[in-house]
């Protein structure tokens, strides 16, 4: 299999070729894969987690189903980001909530019609960060109770992947690339689709991502397969999509988003879909509510570059922690959270962060440029006009 060498990951080139040479393919070894099942698992979940989860209990919408194809439903759920909080409304864990086609929803063997079910209760499948999996699976039995509702770590059964890069079409791969709904029992279109489509029933296919259309495309496989789509050139380290959210400035799992104490407006989970503010009641919701409510939020995650007193990049100078400053009024404006190569993410107070004058404490010879992310809505941009202003 071709990759990229270790030594470009951490290069400016790198980062130059993935706007470039996409789409690319990256399984995503930090993530384990979780699975709710059982009568009480939609309303479990949505007195936990910050998304509305009950969409996941409706019939599916029409007008987003792949191309007809054995095994895989005529019409899908998306999936859904969202976020469990501490009772006073700090980070947890996120998750990306993916519920799998239920048999009456998929094509038979001929590929000729509904196949049969029986009206069994929903299952929901959850990519999550695999460093805190055994304390993931802790917190949420804690939380369960009497609830009928089956937790289970199946991270040996499926494996989570995202497809990526500048290249990327707009549209869902269903619509613009027909093949990625080959998935399923039928022989499909794209030959590297085969080994995902015998000996499972599963029907998994590829969705846009939920929190950023820039973001890709993300699933969940069953693993000892190759997804559609996975061309032996194009699949690459994780390393590589990293740099890609790092670019984009955002943050993913609790290594990146500081479990217990991160606020999750300042990590931008509302630009990111991950919160509802009409659901109703859920752990942390107070918190986020009287936040968003206020209507300024005074620091925000953002990207950030790593240049020397020419403008260079300096690579591999700067880990998380680091503090950053205004040289001039020697104010702390932050801290960065991660770093790779010359780039980074930080939370930053936005009425300094865009200034010239930022740069590393203890390490003023480094200077660091704050980005504003393309993705960001336009009121934004206001808040950061009105809090420079105060």
């Amino acid at each position: 299999m071709h990759r990229f060498r270790p030594s470009l990951l951490f290069h400016h080139r790198c980062l130059h070729n993935l706007q470039n040479a996409g789409p690319l393919c990256s399984q995503l070894k930090s993530r384990s894969v979780i699975r709710f099942s059982g009568p009480d698992t939609i309303k479990f979940l949505q007195g936990l987690l910050s998304n509305d989860v009950r969409r996941f209990g409706e019939p599916p919408r029409e007008g987003n189903s792949p191309i007809p194809t054995p095994n895989v439903a005529s019409v899908v759920v998306p999936p859904m980001y969202a976020a469990l909080l501490t009772p006073q409304g700090r980070f947890l864990y996120d998750f990306f909530l993916y519920r799998p086609p239920r048999p009456e929803e998929k094509l038979d063997r001929t590929g000729s019609g509904p196949g049969s079910g029986s009206g069994e209760s929903v299952e929901i499948l959850a990519d999550v960060d695999g460093s805190i999996l055994d304390e993931l699976l802790a917190t949420l039995k804690k939380y369960r109770l009497r609830s009928k509702v089956d937790i289970e770590n199946v991270a040996e059964d499926f494996l989570c992947w995202q497809r990526y890069g500048g290249n990327l079409p707009g549209k869902t791969p269903a619509v613009e690339e027909p093949e990625a709904g080959s998935v399923g029992w039928g022989s499909g279109v794209d030959g590297s689709s085969k080994s995902a489509s015998h000996g499972s029933d599963v029907g998994c296919q590829w969705f846009k991502d939920p929190r950023l259309d820039s973001l890709g495309f993300r699933g969940i496989f069953p693993s000892g397969t190759t997804p559609p789509l996975v061309e032996s050139d194009k699949e690459t380290d994780e390393e590589n999509y990293l740099m890609w959210r790092l670019e984009k400035g955002v943050a993913e799992g609790s290594t990146e988003i500081p479990k217990g104490d991160a606020i999750p407006l300042e990590y931008n989970f509302a630009g990111l879909n991950a919160i509802s503010f009409d659901k109703g009641c859920y752990v942390g919701q107070e918190l986020i509510a009287r936040t968003h409510h206020r209507g300024v939020i005074r620091k925000r995650l953002l990207p950030l570059k790593f240049l020397d007193n020419n403008g260079k990049e300096v690579e591999g100078k700067v880990s998380p922690g680091s503090e950053v400053i205004n040289t001039v009024s020697s104010k702390k404006l932050g801290s960065v959270t991660t770093a790779l190569g010359f780039r980074g993410m930080g939370v930053l107070r936005l009425d300094d962060a865009f200034e010239d004058t930022l740069a590393i404490h203890g390490q003023e010879d480094i200077k660091v440029r704050a980005i504003r992310p393309d993705w960001w809505p336009a009121e934004w941009f206001q808040d950061q006009q009105r809090t420079a202003m105060a």
